[in-house]
């Protein structure tokens, strides 16, 4: 199993960053959805219309969000932290994407920036 940690720098107030992470119209909105998701823990999600399902396991509003997450025929989860902070009016939020399955590494990795965090930050810095 692999862990993947990125990085990404938000011009956005944490308060938006936050509600894009948790927010179901937000999470349609950078093209996740259809989802259903909120930000409480215990809450089970699915993002792009089930493909990827899991549950929020820690809920620290606008600090962090960590997540048991699925996708495909995973036999176990992975767990996706997010740690928010702010400073000078932008969001840096730091991914760690623990339990990935060996051979999905390198496109989970890329999935992040292409398809997760990269479109978050694109329609939140419009």
């Amino acid at each position: 199993m692999k862990t993947i940690n990125q990085t990404y720098t938000i011009k956005a107030p944490i308060e938006k960053v936050w509600k894009a992470l948790v927010d179901p119209q937000e999470i349609d909105d950078w093209g996740g959805g259809p989802a259903e998701m909120d930000g409480q823990a215990g809450t089970e999600f699915k993002l792009w219309g089930g493909d990827i399902w899991g549950k929020n396991l820690e809920v620290v509003p606008n600090e962090k969000l960590v997540q048991e997450w699925y996708g495909g025929d995973w036999p176990e989860p992975s767990k996706a932290t997010f740690t928010l902070k702010s400073a000078d009016g932008a969001t840096t939020v730091e991914l760690v994407n623990e339990n990935v399955p060996d051979r999905e590494e390198k496109e989970i990795a890329i999935g992040w920036k292409k398809y997760y965090l990269g479109p978050m930050k694109e329609m939140l810095e419009m």
